[in-house]
C-alpha cells in the first residue's frame, strides 16, 4: 500500500539493492472549463549536488536530454497534449547508479511557452507523483499536489535525497513565475545554453 505524504512530508524511500530501481510517474488534468487549450506541460529533472546546484549541464534531465550520462536516469518521453489516463509522464531511475557527487534528483514541472500562452497552473487540477517499485510494479508514495497555484508557471514538485548513505522522498510542491528558465536560474544552470536558446 502507498504512503500518502501531504506538502512537507519526507519519508524513507530505498533501504536496500533490491529495490533501487524505481518508476516516478507525475500527472494532472486540464479543469474543466480549460479542456479545450492547448496546454503542454514538461517534467524536467535537475540533479544537484551539496550546495544546491547542478555540476555540469548533462545534470539537467528534460525533453531534449532524456537520458543521464550515468545510466540512472531516463525520462520516457514529451507527452504534449497530457491526454490518456494514468502517469502523463514517467521517469525511470536506478538509485545504485546516482553517481557519488549528485545529492538530490529534483522533479520539477513547468508550462512551455506559458507567458506567451498566458497560461498558469491555476489552469490545472489533480496534479501528482507517484514512486511505484519497477520490479513489483507497487505504487509505494503517493502526493497530490492540492494547492491552487493561480499564477505560477513552474513548479518543484518533489526531490530524492541522500540522508545517512541512504534515499529520502520530500514532498515539496512550491511554485514559481517566470516557468523553466527561473528554475534554471535557481539550480545554477546556463539557461541559453541548456535549453539551446528556446
Amino acid at each position: 500500500m502507498a504512503v500518502n505524504l501531504k506538502k512537507g512530508d519526507q519519508v524513507e524511500l530505498a533501504k536496500s539493492k533490491s529495490n533501487s530501481k524505481i518508476l516516478v510517474g507525475l500527472s494532472w488534468d486540464l479543469s474543466p472549463q480549460n479542456d479545450y487549450i492547448d496546454f503542454d506541460l514538461d517534467t524536467s529533472i535537475f540533479l544537484v549536488g551539496r550546495n544546491g546546484k547542478v555540476t555540469k549541464e548533462s545534470d539537467f534531465i528534460f525533453y531534449d536530454n532524456l537520458i543521464h550520462d550515468s545510466g540512472a536516469i531516463e525520462h520516457t518521453g514529451d507527452n504534449q497534449t497530457g491526454e490518456g489516463d494514468g502517469d502523463n509522464e514517467v521517469i525511470r531511475i536506478d538509485l545504485d547508479l546516482i553517481p557519488a557527487d549528485i545529492n538530490k534528483i529534483i522533479f520539477v514541472v513547468t508550462i512551455y511557452d506559458a507567458d506567451n500562452r498566458e497560461q498558469n497552473f491555476g489552469q490545472m487540477e489533480n496534479a501528482s507523483i507517484r514512486i511505484i517499485d519497477e520490479e513489483t510494479g507497487e505504487e509505494k508514495i503517493h502526493f497530490d499536489l492540492c494547492e491552487d497555484f493561480s499564477i505560477e508557471t513552474a513548479l518543484v514538485v518533489a526531490e530524492i535525497y541522500r540522508y545517512n548513505n541512504e534515499w529520502n522522498f520530500a514532498a515539496i510542491g512550491s511554485g514559481y513565475s517566470g516557468g523553466l528558465h527561473v528554475l534554471c536560474q535557481v539550480y545554477g544552470l546556463d539557461i541559453a545554453t541548456a535549453l539551446h536558446a528556446q
